[in-house]
Formats: structure tokens, C-alpha cells, sequence
């Protein structure tokens, strides 16, 4: 058995081989814009030809509440309640993501927050309109990951492969 210790999960050893036990997992969000632009298909075929893992997927309509908790590190910011309410008008995928580098490697597809500051080919470039609809989120740390993941998953959602 190989135990995640940020997340507390416990995987089988039959399951996994050595170079996958040190795999990374972060979330990734699939924002309003982008689900209601019909993108998530081609979102989740990035992923998983970057060589990252989908273990986890759950639809979820955020409440104010929700949204608020989940953003609460930009309370300070002017755009926190614009933020929210973004987050809050339709639906969003949320993903947890494993393997090699993940954090790193999901940062690196998204592109930067402004998708006019976005590298071509990547998610923002090719599916965010503006700087507050971006169409994806992405974990910024390990620590953050454990986190994020947590508000959304409990460990026996999550499906290591």
C-alpha cells in the first residue's frame, strides 16, 4: 500500500508501479464560460495527452456560499464578488488530475490568467475570452492542490489508475 499524505488516500500496490507512486495530483476547475461554450471535451483531451491522469470528475453548481469559501484567499480583492458571481452562473467540472509534475504541467496548459497575455495553444488562448471568464482553474501548489481537492472530493472519489 502507498499512502498519499496530503490527501490521506491509501493506494494498492498491485495498482501502482514505482515511477506512478510519485505522481502529483492537483484540481482543476472547468469554469462556467467553458462549460456553457460546450469545451469540455476538448479540455479534458489536453489533459490527458500532456500524460495527465483524470482520477476524479464531479459536476457541481456552486452556491454563493460555496463559491465564496472556495475563493475566500481574494476576499481582499476588488474582483472577489465579481469573481463569485461568475462562479456561481452555471455549472463547473471539477478535476482532480495525477501524474508527473501535475501542478506544474496543468499551469503550463491553462496559459496566463489573461487569455490575451495566453500563449497560443494553450486552454485560455483557445477557449477564454476575457481575464474574469478564463474558462479554467488550476491549483497553484502541492498545498493548495490538498486543499482544493478536499473541498470537493472525499479521498474514496478519487481513483488513482
Amino acid at each position: 500500500m502507498k499512502i498519499n499524505p496530503l490527501l490521506d488516500i491509501v493506494y494498492p500496490q498491485s495498482f501502482l508501479g514505482e515511477d506512478e507512486m510519485a505522481n502529483e495530483q492537483t484540481l482543476s476547475i472547468i469554469k462556467p464560460d467553458a462549460v456553457f461554450t460546450n469545451h469540455i471535451g476538448e479540455i479534458l483531451i489536453r489533459f490527458e495527452k500532456s500524460g495527465l491522469k483524470i482520477v476524479a470528475a464531479k459536476m457541481v453548481h456552486f452556491s454563493q456560499e460555496q463559491a465564496r469559501a472556495f475563493y475566500s484567499v481574494h476576499a481582499h480583492r476588488p474582483f472577489f464578488q465579481e469573481l463569485v458571481s461568475f462562479m456561481i452562473s452555471g455549472p463547473v467540472l471539477a478535476l482532480v488530475l495525477e501524474g508527473e509534475n501535475a501542478v506544474a504541467k496543468n499551469r503550463q496548459l491553462m496559459g496566463a490568467t489573461n487569455p490575451k497575455d495566453a500563449n497560443p495553444g494553450t486552454i485560455r488562448a483557445d477557449f477564454a475570452k476575457t481575464i474574469e471568464k478564463n474558462a479554467i482553474h488550476g491549483s497553484d501548489s502541492l498545498e493548495t492542490a490538498a486543499k482544493e481537492i478536499r473541498f470537493f472530493f472525499k479521498a474514496q472519489e478519487i481513483f488513482s489508475r
